[in-house]
């Protein structure tokens, strides 16, 4: 197959040890050996490739493609047994429009290299996630990824104008919002396209109510197919680039975006505070919510001690010496003091405007509506001090997978959302399924939203630590969903989650998600096993030793 493909390829095609090792991982908890990987050198290698395997689909039936770019999706998503497609060594296409607030991009740009372009004329693109300096567009777009910029920005689906998609026939088709006279053209094409518009229209004016209905109640999700989002009833629009928004590469390839761009707000606060213990948090959050705070963020006092263990590592990835980067924690320590100890957890309350009067305002009332909670805490400008908080969240996930001697990262319950207001009664029962269970994890994640990002540690080497996954996770996700959450804001299905898509949504929302599969990918070659028709026993044999 190889030598079939480097005919018409004119991108690499490696088959060797070392390439199949390392894209038989992500930033998951399991090992999956692809066949081979490629990496496309323009949208013509895309087409080709998509039409050979759809053409080869008989006569091999386990042929399937599945798109990559910075590999550090947590569920598997980018994970197969047949043929990965690596974007990021040549479509790095990347360019910005700072009048009309829009840039465009191809999916292997990592947004470091895109942030680097955005700075200097003051936008962004600010649903950034925690591993924004190893994150690639493709992968954010394809996950719906957030941040910690999700309280005022949303998530990337809402920042989306248009995609380009190489669709099962082997064609590539741009997809944005529709008024109802360009629908009606799309409708009455005679190609694979328009086949595509008459049969998702149908599905979704005919199932318009039982979607609503089932469209999580949540701030955030990434779990399924958003049908929700593709016909807005009212304005009377449509817009399929929303069910690729998050579709994790299952109905086609990514080979660019359009993406809408903010201003920078300059005025910026930082709000440290600090927990003896999670009891007051789930109140805090409910009294701060209705302030309009840019971000809410949390990290558990295991995050610290890994930032403390390991601040010479921080400092040098942060371009300062140990001394200088240590030195601003000193505050900190004195409040150590006060409180006889570490603290259980820390929270970032974050406040932006584009008005100093507007952001003084504003700071004064969160901070009086602080003052009735047990927490000790900080008011800091934007600068070095509010910095060296954001490196430490944002490098913790990467710290524990480095540096937690005997035990590994184990995500599988790493990304619910549950509304805030029932976190007091949520989160107790969670801690208890853990502990119950002899778990300790890593907590950190987005309060503002209820979104939390529980990593467990433990030792896969062993039988009986890998066999407390599957009913852990069954125990998290059936109590999530109690409480009217999701099992998803940000992260995506992929391997681990998928099994319990049909659980989360019900069975006759589950059917339209299998149907959406059919309509776009009918032989099942874009990334099979996720989203829809993924099992417990694949996600079980896969996790790595």
């Amino acid at each position: 197959m190889k030598e079939e493909i480097q005919k018409f390829f004119k991108g690499e095609v490696l088959d060797d040890t070392e390439t199949l090792s390392k894209y038989s991982h992500d930033a998951s908890l399991l090992e999956v050996r692809p066949k081979l990987v490629v990496f496309p050198r323009d949208t013509e290698d895309v087409k080709k490739i998509v039409d050979f395997v759809s053409h080869q689909k008989g006569k091999r039936p386990g042929l399937s493609l599945t798109g990559r770019s910075a590999g550090t999706d947590m569920t598997g998503g980018p994970l197969s047994e047949s043929i990965v497609l690596d974007f990021t060594s040549h479509f790095k296409e990347k360019k910005i429009d700072s009048r009309t607030l829009t840039g465009e991009v191809s999916p292997g740009v990592f947004f470091r290299d895109f942030e680097a372009i955005t700075v200097p004329e003051k936008v962004s693109l600010p649903i950034y996630p925690a591993s924004k300096q190893l994150a690639a567009l493709g992968g954010m777009i394809m996950n719906n990824c957030a941040g910690e910029k999700t309280l005022r920005y949303g998530q990337m689906r809402d920042f989306i104008e248009e995609v380009k998609m190489v669709l099962s026939d082997g064609n590539e088709y741009t997809f944005l919002k529709l008024n109802r006279e360009e629908l009606q053209k799309k409708l009455l094409e005679a190609n694979f396209e328009g086949e595509v518009y008459r049969k998702m229209h149908n599905l979704v004016t005919k199932n318009h109510d039982l979607i609503e209905s089932a469209a999580p109640k949540t701030s955030k999700n990434s779990s399924g197919y958003a049908l929700w989002r593709v016909w807005d009833k009212k304005n009377d629009t449509f817009d399929l680039s929303q069910i690729f928004v998050g579709s994790q590469g299952t109905l086609g390839l990514l080979t660019e975006a359009k993406v809408r761009l903010v201003k920078d707000t300059p005025e910026r606060k930082l709000i440290a505070l600090f927990f003896k213990n999670w009891d007051d948090l789930p109140a805090v959050v409910n009294a701060v919510l209705p302030f309009g705070v840019e971000s809410m963020e949390a990290f558990d006092d295991t995050t610290l001690k890994l930032g403390i263990r390991f601040m010479p590592e921080i400092a040098r990835k942060v371009h300062q010496s140990l001394f200088r980067f240590a030195s601003r924690f000193l505050p900190e320590v004195f409040i150590g003091v006060e409180m006889f100890g570490l603290p259980k957890l820390i929270v970032l309350i974050e406040l932006a405007e584009q008005d100093k009067d507007v952001l003084y305002d504003k700071t004064v009332k969160v901070i009086r509506a602080l003052k009735k909670f047990p927490v000790h805490m900080r008011v800091l400008n934007d600068g070095p001090d509010s910095e060296k908080y954001w490196i430490m969240r944002r490098e913790s996930f990467n710290l524990l997978r480095q540096h937690v001697a005997g035990k590994q990262t184990a995500p599988f319950i790493d990304d619910f959302i549950v509304p805030p207001e029932k976190m007091p009664e949520f989160l107790p029962k969670l801690l208890q399924i853990l502990k119950e269970n002899q778990i300790k994890a890593n907590i950190a994640g987005h309060a503002g939203n209820g979104n939390y990002h529980i990593i467990p540690l433990m030792d896969l080497s062993k039988e009986s630590e890998r066999a407390k996954i599957i009913p852990v996770a069954e125990k998290v996700y059936k109590l999530i969903i109690e409480y009217g959450g999701s099992i998803t804001a940000e992260h995506n299905d992929g391997i681990v989650r998928t099994p319990f898509v049909e659980q989360m949504f019900g069975t006759p929302m589950y059917s339209l998600f299998k149907q959406v599969k059919h309509i776009f990918d009918p032989q099942n070659i874009f990334n099979p096993g996720k989203k829809v028709n993924g099992t417990l026993k694949y996600f079980e044999n896969h996790i790595k030793k």
